[in-house]
């Protein structure tokens, strides 16, 4: 039962995927988070005596959404700067990048358009949760390096936040809790909130045909043999509680013998009957939602 735990924090690595698979949720920059990042860039220039510059951050379609010029800086620094930004985020790379191609002998690259493309140094993009949301270009500091430094100080800004903001604790679960939770049958970690519970599932004898209207189960086997059947139809189904369905059996499906180290992953809607069992039958079941 020593490896319980570590099998535990795989499976739920594995819902946790598989829940991602099954959305897309786009990131975007908010005008608070453009400020935050010029706030960041500031703060930098300040700290390292930075003779001044134009900051100047886009959204991820290299719209401007925020601009500051420091004193000091040439009155040209401004369009260099949203021309640095809006080449990192469109191009999702450093403007450094492009500087360096064509410095190496491919020149061609200075025909694209000015309003699309500043190929010098001092523009980064901005991600956020491995997104591009926007860019950062900086012009006017006291080199092109210290453009991009200035840029990428302000672009980790919201970096730092997102791991600061990351309360979500750890969890653990010592020998004793998971070999208890198995001896019952239990409800390991409710995670619900977080759109995935962990059960410690028990059984020694067949079940009831399930239908789960949205949830997905992972299951691992850790002891034991069954025979499972999944797909078919269920006989006698009837609705248990809300998105739950049982039967007394499945006509039909296809049946599996599940030993140990095996994993079965039934998508929602799926019907499945543990149609035998043979003894006492131990199983992670991650249920995805």
């Amino acid at each position: 039962m020593k490896s319980h735990l570590s099998i535990a924090a795989l499976l739920v690595l594995i819902a946790a995927v598989i829940a991602n698979a099954q959305t897309v949720e786009k990131k975007a920059l908010t005008i608070d988070g453009a400020k935050k990042v010029i706030a960041g860039a500031v703060a930098y220039a300040k700290k390292n005596n930075a003779p001044g510059g134009v900051i100047a951050v886009v959204d991820d379609g290299g719209n401007l959404m925020a601009l500051e010029r420091l004193d000091g800086t040439f009155a040209a620094g401004a369009n260099i700067s949203i021309g640095k930004a809006r080449t990192a985020v469109l191009f999702k790379r450093p403007t450094k990048a492009f500087e360096d191609i064509i410095k190496n002998g491919r020149t061609a690259m200075v025909a694209l358009p000015d309003a699309y493309f500043t190929p010098l140094q001092g523009g980064v993009p901005i991600t956020i949760d491995g997104q591009i949301v926007g860019g950062v270009g900086v012009s006017g500091a006291a080199s092109a390096q210290q453009d991009e430094e200035l840029a990428i100080a302000g672009a980790s800004v919201l970096l730092e936040a997102k791991v600061s903001e990351n309360n979500t604790p750890v969890l653990f679960f010592d020998a004793k809790q998971v070999n208890t939770s198995f001896s019952n049958g239990a409800v390991l970690l409710d995670g619900s909130d977080r759109h995935y519970m962990v059960h410690t599932s028990r059984r020694d004898k067949p079940g009831l045909a399930e239908i789960h209207a949205l949830d997905t189960d992972i299951i691992y086997v850790m002891q034991g043999n069954a025979t499972l059947v999944t797909g078919g139809m269920a006989v006698d189904a009837k609705q248990t509680e809300p998105n739950e369905i049982r039967g007394s059996r499945i006509e039909g499906g296809l049946t599996r013998q599940l030993t140990k180290g095996q994993v079965i992953i039934v998508p929602n809607n799926t019907p499945h009957w543990f149609k035998e069992v043979n003894g006492e039958f131990l199983y992670y079941t991650i249920k995805v939602r």
